[in-house]
């Protein structure tokens, strides 16, 4: 947090127990999308008997409950709370529907990062994502954007970088975060108008980090309670 506190950023908290319409509708995330289906995502059944709908059978915005799949639900709690500008990075814990191994849990620690104003631009955020991972992977560290999908930012870019870590495991490059410009449909479905502000957001997994920088192999240990693990840190 202290990298991200030096360059203004305010930290912002959420719900773990979130609804469809933060998590997914605000983000632009369609009702079909495969990350809200039930085999991706933990839905909550608020009474007895209740069905969770498939999204065939979803016919409004924001029905259900569920553990969140990331922090950028806060993100849009913040935006529809606050005008612009917002510069914000969002820690917590969030919930998917993983089987658990050596890379994978159904819970882990993520961390999001948001900045709103006039005239933001990719440089910004390609600016701030090479301070930041200085700041954690050391001053030789190296990024690089490549381009992909979100459904809540356009262009959507995955971020890579290299440094001496990355290259005593054999390898070139290794992918460490998500990230892209806000979209445009995000902006009015919390009330920003996006002729006027331009935004990026980028996130990625406290868990990955750690494994990277002290040598874990295995993201279950962090879970286990085992005091002997805790302790060398």
């Amino acid at each position: 947090m202290r990298s991200f506190r030096k360059i203004g950023f305010a930290v912002a908290d959420g719900p773990e127990v979130e609804d469809e319409y933060h998590c997914f509708d605000a983000l632009n995330t369609p009702a079909d999308h495969p990350a809200r289906d039930t085999q991706d995502t933990f839905y909550i059944a608020t009474n007895a008997g209740t069905t969770i709908p498939s999204p065939a059978q979803r016919s409004g915005v924001g029905e259900g409950l569920l553990l969140r799949t990331h922090t950028s639900s806060v993100q849009t709690r913040v935006m529809k709370s606050q005008p612009p500008p917002v510069r914000i990075i969002v820690p917590g814990r969030v919930y998917r529907r993983d089987n658990a191994d050596a890379t994978h849990n159904p819970t882990f620690q993520q961390v999001e990062g948001l900045y709103v104003d006039k005239g933001v631009t990719a440089a910004d955020l390609k600016g701030t994502v090479e301070f930041v991972f200085r700041e954690l992977m050391g001053p030789e560290t190296k990024i690089r954007f490549r381009p992909h999908y979100f459904s809540y930012t356009e262009p959507s870019l995955e971020i890579d970088f290299t440094n001496s870590l990355v290259k005593k495991l054999g390898k070139d490059w290794l992918e460490i975060a998500g990230c892209g410009m806000v979209h445009p449909q995000v902006f009015k479905n919390v009330g920003y108008d996006p002729e006027v502000w331009t935004g990026w957001a980028f996130g990625f997994g406290i868990e990955r980090i750690a494994m990277l920088r002290y040598g874990i192999n295995d993201i279950r240990l962090f879970y286990e309670n085992d005091v002997r693990f805790l302790k060398q840190f």
